[in-house]
């Protein structure tokens, strides 16, 4: 293949509508283009039989349909797989697969590590190192899904920018993919099964309520004074726990939607029933639920997993105060279970 080539994939539809009338082929093309690889999961030109074979050689010449490398899968006993990717640079990001009793679903990354620097989090303790195009950001969904095709099982029912990186931080090009997920021509998924979680970059919150791209808003909240979510996530120095839940109260929702609050419960840091009920006085007049997640430790963290007790009490409370509280258990907890583990421990072994 040539080095001169570009992936055809690096271009968003109008832009490659324009770029294949720059060639002399016709705009109608791109739609073609579009649905052989994001529906038919094409990797080739030769593929596209619907396209004349002159310009199918065309194409060819000039594009690549490029895609991840599979470096390293790893499963679960509960049927959660990670999936370890490698990238044209040679970095290498990780995708997850949850499935349960009626979705699939898969959590994408947005970022080559993250600059929010949480210390509940692993991405975090790594670095960052660059953004995610768009395409590289699509290319999870799309790698996914045709290794579900291939095993004959069922694909993904939902998906949520949850994985390395903050998804806000590349805004141009997180925009782009969710256009691309959420197409018709491309994907086809549903706004309602697309998640996207922040650790609550104010302005860009702001900017994704007037994008018009439908999604679910998730913030990770996480503390429920300025003290204790200074010393946990860096961001809250910049974007407080006022300014934030005042953009959360502005953010646009649909009737139906709510925004999704998560809090990841802490022993001994943000698990006291003084905390919980803290947390039902800032979310008041939010339209919102609240995800309660234990504690997942990994190797080398400051903080320990609250016990059961603690979270029950913890999400009474909130109940109590007519909030929708779910636990969320970590999945995949027998494998590299936190967010960048597996890319840290195949770099630390040389795949990285």
């Amino acid at each position: 293949m040539s080095s001169e080539k570009i992936s055809i994939k690096r271009f968003p539809f109008d832009e490659l509508k324009t770029k294949l009338g720059e060639m002399g082929l016709k705009g109608y093309r791109a739609g073609q283009i579009t649905s052989w690889i994001y529906q038919h999961y094409a990797i080739s030109f030769e593929e596209m039989t619907n396209i004349a074979k002159s310009d199918r050689d065309h194409l060819a010449a000039v594009f690549s349909i490029t895609a991840p490398s599979l470096l390293q899968v790893e499963r679960s006993s509960d049927g959660t797989r990670k999936f370890l990717f490698g990238l044209e640079d040679g970095h290498t990001i990780e995708s997850v697969l949850i499935p349960d009793d009626d979705r699939q679903t898969l959590c994408i990354s947005s970022q080559i590590g993250c600059q929010q620097a949480c210390r509940f989090c692993m991405t975090g303790q790594g670095g960052f190192t660059r953004n995610l195009a768009f395409s590289e950001i699509t290319d999870q969904v799309l790698e996914v899904s045709r290794i579900l095709r291939d095993e004959g099982t069922r694909g993904i029912t939902n998906i949520v920018l949850m994985g390395m990186g903050e998804p806000l931080a590349n805004f141009d090009e997180v925009i782009k993919a969710i256009r691309v997920i959420t197409s018709d021509r491309a994907m086809g998924f549903s706004g309602r099964k697309l998640t996207l979680s922040t650790d609550g970059l104010v302005p860009e919150m702001a900017a994704l309520g007037r994008a018009g791209v439908k999604v679910n808003l998730a913030v990770s909240l996480n503390a429920t004074t300025d003290e204790t979510r200074d010393r946990i996530m860096p961001v809250n120095r910049r974007y407080p726990l006022k300014e934030l839940l005042a953009a959360c109260r502005r953010f646009p929702l649909d009737p139906r939607r709510r925004i999704t609050f998560e809090y990841v419960l802490l022993r001994g840091v943000n698990d006291s029933e003084d905390d919980a009920l803290r947390l039902t006085r800032l979310l008041k007049g939010i339209k919102c639920k609240v995800n309660l997640i234990p504690f997942n430790p990994f190797p080398g963290s400051e903080f320990k997993r609250p016990d059961d007790a603690a979270v029950k009490r913890f999400q009474k409370i909130l109940q109590d105060h007519h909030y929708t509280a779910l636990v969320r258990e970590s999945r995949g907890r027998d494998i590299s279970a936190a967010c960048g583990q597996l890319r840290e421990r195949a770099a630390a072994a040389g795949s990285g």
